[in-house]
């Protein structure tokens, strides 16, 4: 007979103990990391860069289930959405500050499984966990992470520097996030009607992108190398067309997006079809694709051309033009914010 786990209660150790738990097993990176936890604030030494911040909450519920969600996934992820807004601004990830509010149905073993995500996310991106905030929720899980990266003056990178004519750049493939959940619904929809196992069989890659995203700082890294910097970006966590506007309205331009130029994964594209649903459509308003959407001037299209990691598939236009898709016949359609909308979610 298999042992069953065991479970502490978080009374047992109270808010103290289970700050000092955490705490035990965190380990900074960064010599510019003065002081972690531990204090009634974190130090910083900038030497000299521009600081970037950002946050983002994730809800049960709402942003996630664990009726199929690992902890330990739901860690790691919690992380990875801010390192991919640091990303974003052309930063790199320095640091990061969690707050939980946990109902008591969570044992401490769960908290070890939630932390055990983020720190290995924080190894992964080369981050320093340098505080935080625990307390009760009257049910459910709430995690609020804060993110702190850095970056030169001259190298920043906002939404609202693209020009007409430049490029639209897209990193990776879209829509794969979106059909993971799909059938991580579909699955979960059949197990409560009829108890039957989930059948996740050749889904792998996009269960990963739902379950397991991973920011592009190696695209940073990539663009860097090439001697490319983008004009303006954004990451795409709404969907495609969401950020697309964003970024348009930003700029103060319009902008054209090619359907054939959208990168689809096969997978993706083959379980968009058994859904009976438009792969396309699926790239343009999943969402949380995490890849990093990019304009760059025409004189770098040279520097970028056939390189695997991304793919051009628009450009700007001036604002009159408006934000329109291109489909296959040379027909346009005006590009829609059907993305995600928390205050829209039910």
């Amino acid at each position: 007979m298999s042992e069953t786990p065991s479970r502490t209660e978080l009374s047992a150790l109270g808010e103290f103990g289970l700050i000092e738990r955490i705490a035990s097993r965190v380990h900074l990176q960064h010599a510019t990391s003065i002081k972690g936890i531990g204090d009634d604030a974190a130090v910083i030494d900038p030497q000299g860069f521009h600081q970037v911040v950002t946050t983002d909450m994730l809800v049960e519920g709402v942003h996630f289930d664990l009726g199929y969600v690992p902890l330990k996934h739901v860690g790691y992820k919690a992380v990875v959405v801010n390192v991919s807004d640091v990303c974003a601004m052309n930063a790199t990830p320095k640091r990061i500050t969690v707050a939980l509010a946990l109902s008591n149905r969570f044992p401490v073993e769960a908290v070890d499984e939630l932390y055990e995500g983020m720190l290995l996310a924080c190894k992964n991106y080369g981050v320093d966990l340098v505080g935080g905030d625990t307390c009760s929720s009257p049910s459910g899980l709430v995690i609020s992470v804060t993110a702190i990266g850095e970056a030169r003056k001259e190298d920043l990178v906002y939404r609202s520097g693209a020009k007409d004519n430049d490029l639209l750049v897209v990193s990776g493939d879209l829509g794969g996030a979106y059909m993971g959940l799909q059938v991580l619904e579909r699955e979960k929809a059949v197990f409560k009607e009829t108890g039957a196992q989930p059948d996740l069989a050749g889904h792998d890659y996009i269960l990963e992108r739902q379950l397991k995203p991973e920011a592009r700082m190696d695209i940073i890294e990539l663009l860097r190398k090439l001697e490319v910097k983008p004009t303006a970006m954004i990451d795409i966590s709404d969907g495609l067309a969401s950020e697309a506007i964003h970024l348009a309205r930003s700029s103060g331009y319009g902008i054209r997006i090619y359907d054939e130029k959208i990168p689809i994964d096969p997978s993706t594209y083959k379980t968009a079809r058994d859904f009976d649903l438009d792969p396309s459509t699926c790239a343009l308003n999943g969402g949380e694709d995490y890849e990093l959407l990019f304009t760059i001037a025409q004189a770098d299209y040279e520097k970028v051309k056939g390189n695997p990691s991304i793919t051009v598939i628009g450009h700007m236009t001036d604002k009159a033009s408006g934000c329109m898709l291109v489909d296959k016949q040379g027909g346009l359609h005006e590009l829609r914010a059907q993305g995600w909308d928390a205050f829209l979610r039910k």
